[in-house]
């Protein structure tokens, strides 16, 4: 825009018309450096081949920039991206020392990497050489990987070779989805091997495909596997059993282990009253020492399932355990039960009115409280009782006036009503007793993993489903605005990225203030007062709201100056902590040669 500037401001930049830029940089500097950091561009672009006649961008600059983005508007829509960026040239071209195009960034430039990074042959080789690399630069450890499945719902039209099919979920089950299968590294969370499925798929064998990539991938022997029941499949335990690594999984309340289990809980219980159960503490938020969990183990032989005549039976844990926050939950939701039962039995004998229907018949009245029992479950906790009541009614027969001859018949309308429920307060507590309990198996030997660490480990389950809670809540996969196999493919991927991206930043920054043992403040402007030392990458991102580069030019087009909002001391903080610096945002005020 052309401006009148005041007489200071003319005497010192002169009486010339002058143009004002203005481009809001925000995070997008702080999340390309962070990629540069981690190697995406390079890796991108040496594993996506480069055709000789291609012009423009390389495929990693054109994924780092598109990436950023995404992660800073949450919409990975092509259509918009070049839009957006040609508000910025100035600040990509400084952060990435390219020459930027806007046909960089056309709907079919960035179909075509999607469909790059869809082939298998490209995407596991990207996998692979990003998870070397930030083992390497961030020192890593390797011992426990999590392995979980999601489904994402979108409305598309079901096709017999589509990924997008109907299927079990818990978002929108009459929506179709696709399935998403992660395997990620401990204890940051990072993402090391996601696959996209038909959303039709069940779980169970989705893991040893998963798995044999991580294994390859890392090459590190003796990794633990933790996941959810439908990972403790035996042939997915028989097959971390057969390649010398160790898993710890639920065992699924059915088949031969519901059976069972009934026999462990009554043990656990009977060790219980005895004082005999092994307590695992942990400590909470609020520092102080509660109960995790109580339990018992005992081992067994497994073999392995099917004709697969070369496999050796191992030894496995049954670790059967007993969760007091589990018992809790298991207890509100037989309490909620009770009450829903009482309330249906107690409207199925109304009283007499008009338009109240009356139970005449006792089995009718007992196959009544039968049902509400059975669908409440709660048969063998309430006892009822109930009367027969007969009420006698004195008719003339046929029509018209009585009289005192006239013949008279006598009606009895019966029903039945129910006079009380009861709790039944000892099978109640008996039922109680035996709430909380789970049964987990693993074939690490105590000394690897014990009783405690298997609990606490286990525990930390939801650091995987952080993952899922990004990409739906973050970067927005859904709803998916492709529709082809290899879009929905390459876009998950590629979003993958981005939430590895976040990870990361958020693991350096928390390893960096516990190593000083300090916390940063102002992460939370609803508390001015609060400081912490568990910043979320979503909080890191917001820290940097509000930056944006000033760039005067006089007529012709010669840049006069150039301004950077001022960097808070929590920015430049966040900055040192990170490794990146605060020249990552000072470069953008250096003038650019020949303008």
């Amino acid at each position: 825009m052309r401006v009148q500037l005041a007489q200071q401001a003319q005497e010192l930049l002169g009486t010339r018309d002058l143009v004002i830029i203005t481009e809001r940089v925000d995070d997008v500097a702080l999340l390309i450096g962070q990629m540069v950091k981690m190697g995406l561009p390079e890796v991108l672009a040496r594993h996506i081949p480069h055709h000789g006649t291609q012009r423009g961008l390389s495929w990693g600059w054109t994924a780092v920039i598109w990436l950023a983005y995404i992660v800073t508007e949450g919409d990975h829509r092509k259509v918009s991206v070049e839009t957006y960026l040609k508000g910025m040239p100035h600040t990509l071209s400084c952060l990435t020392a390219q020459v930027i195009e806007p046909l960089d960034f056309s709907d079919d430039r960035l179909s075509h990497l999607l469909k790059h990074l869809s082939k298998p042959a490209y995407w596991h080789e990207i996998e692979r050489d990003l998870n070397e690399r930030s083992i390497e630069v961030y020192d890593l450890s390797q011992d426990v990987i999590r392995c979980d499945a999601t489904t994402v719902s979108g409305d598309h039209e079901v096709t017999e070779e589509g990924w997008v099919q109907f299927g079990h979920s818990k978002d929108d089950p009459t929506r179709p989805q696709i399935k998403v299968m992660i395997g990620s590294l401990d204890p940051l969370g990072l993402p090391l091997a996601p696959d996209v499925l038909s959303g039709e798929r069940a779980d169970d064998g989705l893991y040893i495909p998963l798995m044999e990539r991580v294994r390859t991938g890392l090459k590190t022997p003796g990794l633990l596997f933790v996941g959810d029941c439908k990972m403790s499949a035996w042939e997915t335990r028989a097959y971390l059993a057969r390649h010398q690594d160790f898993y710890l999984s639920p065992l699924p309340l059915t088949g031969a282990t519901a059976e069972a289990m009934e026999a462990w809980i009554t043990v656990g219980v009977t060790q219980g009253e005895m004082g005999e159960l092994e307590r695992i503490m942990r400590t909470n938020d609020r520092g102080h020492k509660v109960l995790a969990a109580e339990g018992y183990e005992f081992e067994r032989t497994c073999e392995a399932p099917g004709d697969a005549g070369d496999a050796t039976p191992w030894r496995e844990r049954v670790l059967v355990m007993r969760s007091p926050m589990h018992a809790d939950q298991q207890a509100a939701g037989l309490e909620k039960r009770l009450c829903h039962a009482e309330t249906k039995l107690a409207v199925l004998t109304p009283a007499r009115g008009r338009g109240q229907r009356q139970i005449t018949d006792e089995a009718t009245l007992l196959a009544a409280i039968d049902l509400v029992l059975k669908e409440h479950r709660v048969d063998g906790l309430l006892s009822v009782t109930w009367e027969k009541q007969v009420e006698q009614i004195t008719q003339y027969v046929g029509r018209g006036r009585g009289s005192v001859h006239r013949e008279k018949r006598v009606i009895e309308k019966t029903r039945y009503y129910i006079t009380h429920i009861a709790r039944q307060a000892d099978p109640i507590a008996a039922l109680r007793r035996r709430f909380g309990w789970k049964a987990f198996v693993t074939n690490a030997t105590p000394q690897q993993l014990s009783l405690q660490q298997a609990v606490l480990c286990y525990r930390h389950e939801y650091r995987v489903e952080r993952i899922f809670h990004r990409l739906k809540s973050r970067v927005h996969i859904a709803p998916l605005f492709v529709k082809l196999n290899d879009q929905i493919e390459g876009l998950t991927y590629l979003l993958t990225l981005g939430v590895r991206v976040l990870t990361v930043m958020e693991f350096v920054l928390r390893r960096a203030l516990q190593t000083d043992q300090t916390k940063l403040p102002g992460l939370h402007p609803e508390n001015k007062t609060r400081i912490t030392d568990k910043p979320t990458a979503e909080r890191i991102l917001r820290a940097f709201a509000d930056v944006s580069l000033t760039i005067i030019k006089n007529a012709v087009g010669e840049e006069i100056l150039r301004r950077l909002t001022p960097l808070s001391g929590l920015q430049e903080d966040i900055l040192q902590r990170l490794g990146l610096g605060a020249s990552l945002y000072g470069q953008l005020e250096i003038q650019e040669m020949g303008t």
